[in-house]
């Protein structure tokens, strides 16, 4: 069963804007964090943010700080991750998660993950 749905992934120029979108439902809606994690072609996973359940409270990685910004509508179920200035670097399959116990920068301490979508930018 389909608990974590992403979308809005697709291919952009270096410079350009994306907004990543995150649709959760059964068990993965009583997640107290919702994540996202990235991993390109030959590289591990990589974390990009977190937002605890409240919304108030937001964690990035370093490369993306500035840049991306996550947020959560909970009556509509949805996580989103607006992506502005991408960078080639930025290539990638992007996962939502939910959170289950643990560091928040880690991909272990999630216990659900979407399907991933696909982020390339061109040069």
């Amino acid at each position: 069963q389909v608990q974590l749905a992403e979308s809005g992934g697709g291919l952009v120029q270096a410079g350009g804007s994306l907004r990543l979108s995150c649709v959760a439902s059964g068990r993965a809606l009583n997640s107290a964090a919702m994540g996202w994690f990235r991993q390109a072609p030959g590289k591990d996973r990589e974390f990009v943010a977190a937002i605890l359940r409240s919304g108030f409270t937001t964690y990035y990685a370093d490369s993306v700080k500035g840049r991306f910004t996550i947020s959560r509508d909970n009556a509509k179920n949805t996580v989103y991750l607006q992506m502005n200035s991408l960078k080639p670097e930025d290539t990638a399959i992007y996962y939502c998660a939910g959170y289950a116990s643990g560091s928040f920068y880690n991909g272990r301490s999630y216990g659900y993950w979407g399907q991933g979508t696909q982020v390339t930018v061109s040069s």
